[in-house]
C-alpha cells in the first residue's frame, strides 16, 4: 500500500471523529523491528489560536494494517487484536488500549487497529539496541521481568472476558500447522531436519498442561521496557499476531528457546542469563503453574520458529517481502531444528 495515501485516509479520519479539532502528525513506518505494515503517527488537537491559550495536546499511537489482498486467517487478521488487547487493557494487564479499530476496509482500505505508543523500547535479544547496559544483571533482570509478567498474562479470565474470541486449539491441530510453512523451505537440508523434528513431536505429545491465552512470540522483543530511577521497568507486551487459546507452555517453551544459546548459530547469539530451569522458576514465582515436559515444547518451539524462517528466507530470496534480517537467521534454521531434536530425545521432565 502507498505510505501517502493511508496517511491521507488517516488524517480524513481523525479530522472526522474529531470534528476537525485534531490533526495527524510524524507518520511513518516503525524503525523498530519486523512486524509488517506498522507505522507510529501523533494526533494533535488544533492550536486555539487565543493568546495565552495552553499548549495543545499531542498523543503518540502505533498503526498496524491487515495486508492487503492476504486471506484474513491468524496472523493475518488483524482485527482479531483489537477485542483481545482491549480485554487485556480492561483487566489492568500491560498492553496497549486500543482507541480505535476496524474490521472492513471503508476507511484505510484495510482492516487495522490503532494502539495507544507505549514508553520504552523492546528488547532485541540479538542484537539491544543502543542504550541498554548489557551488564549481566541488568540482562537477568529483563528475562526476569519477562518471566514474570507472562505469569500475569496467563491468569488471564479468557473466559469470562472473551468467551467467544477463539476456539482451545488443541496440540494435535498445532503441530498439524506447521508443515505446509516448513515447505517452503529453500534448502533440503531444512527440510529434512524439519520434517525429523516434526515426527519426533508428534510421536510423543505430552499433556498440554493449563489451558488459556498464550502469546505466541514471547520474548523480550515483544516487551517493552523503560528507564526508571529502580532500573528497567516492563511498559507493556505487544506484537499478538500469534497469539490464540490453547497451551500456556507454548508460551515458556518459546522463551526457553529464545533464551538458549544452543538454539542459535554462533553469529547469531541471544544476550541472555538465564536457562530454561531458571525462567520456569521465576515464571511460578510470580504465580505461574509449574509446567511440566517443558522440554517437549521448547523442541516444539524450534520447529516452530524454524519453519517460519524457512518460509520468510524464501521471501526475502524470491523478493516476495525483503527483509534482510531473516539472513541474519538463516544459519540459525539448522541448529535451531537440531536442537529441537535433542530435546525430544532427552528425557521427558
Amino acid at each position: 500500500m502507498d505510505e501517502a495515501m493511508i496517511a491521507a485516509r488517516l488524517q480524513r479520519k481523525i479530522a472526522h471523529d474529531s470534528d476537525g479539532a485534531a490533526t495527524l502528525g510524524d507518520f511513518a513506518v516503525l524503525g523498530d523491528g519486523h512486524a509488517g505494515l506498522t507505522f507510529g503517527f501523533t494526533v494533535r488537537d488544533a492550536a486555539d489560536g487565543a493568546a495565552g491559550a495552553a499548549p495543545r495536546k499531542e498523543r503518540r499511537y502505533v498503526l498496524k494494517l491487515a495486508p492487503p489482498g492476504i486471506t484474513r486467517r491468524g496472523n493475518t487478521d488483524v482485527y482479531r487484536q483489537a477485542p483481545l488487547l482491549r480485554a487485556l487493557h480492561g483487566a489492568g494487564l500491560p498492553v496497549p488500549d486500543v482507541p480505535f479499530a476496524s474490521a472492513t476496509e471503508d476507511e484505510l482500505g484495510t482492516p487495522y487497529i490503532v494502539m495507544e505508543c507505549l514508553p520504552g523500547r523492546s528488547f532485541l535479544v540479538w542484537e539491544p539496541q543502543d542504550g541498554f547496559d548489557l551488564a549481566p544483571a541488568n540482562i537477568d533482570r529483563i528475562w526476569r521481568s519477562a518471566a514474570a509478567v507472562l505469569a500475569k498474562l496467563h491468569g488471564f479470565a479468557w473466559r469470562t472476558a472473551l468467551p467467544n474470541w477463539e476456539a482451545p486449539r488443541a496440540l494435535a491441530d498445532e503441530l498439524a500447522y506447521w508443515p505446509p510453512i516448513l515447505a517452503k523451505a529453500q534448502e533440503e537440508k531444512w527440510l529434512r531436519l524439519g520434517r525429523r523434528l516434526g515426527d519426533a513431536l508428534s510421536r510423543h505429545p505430552p499433556d498440554p498442561g493449563p489451558v488459556g491465552l498464550f502469546h505466541g512470540d514471547y520474548q523480550p522483543g515483544n516487551v517493552m521496557y523503560d528507564a526508571t530511577p529502580d532500573g528497567l521497568t516492563v511498559t507493556g507486551v505487544i506484537d499478538w499476531e500469534l497469539s490464540g487459546i490453547g497451551a500456556q507452555a507454548l508460551d515458556l517453551g518459546w522463551l526457553a528457546m529464545m533464551a538458549d544459546r544452543r538454539c542459535w548459530h554462533e553469529g547469531w547469539q541471544p544476550h541472555s542469563t538465564l536457562g530454561p530451569e531458571e525462567l520456569l522458576e521465576e515464571y511460578v514465582a510470580a504465580g505461574g503453574t509449574r509446567m511440566r515436559d517443558l522440554g517437549w515444547f521448547q523442541a516444539l518451539a524450534c520447529y516452530r520458529l524454524g519453519s517460519i524462517s524457512c518460509l520468510n528466507v524464501r521471501l526475502h530470496r524470491t523478493g516476495r517481502r525483503e527483509d534482510p534480517i531473516w539472513e541474519r537467521f538463516a544459519p540459525s534454521i539448522e541448529v535451531m531444528f537440531e536442537r529441537g531434536l535433542e530435546l525430544c530425545a532427552a528425557p521427558a521432565r
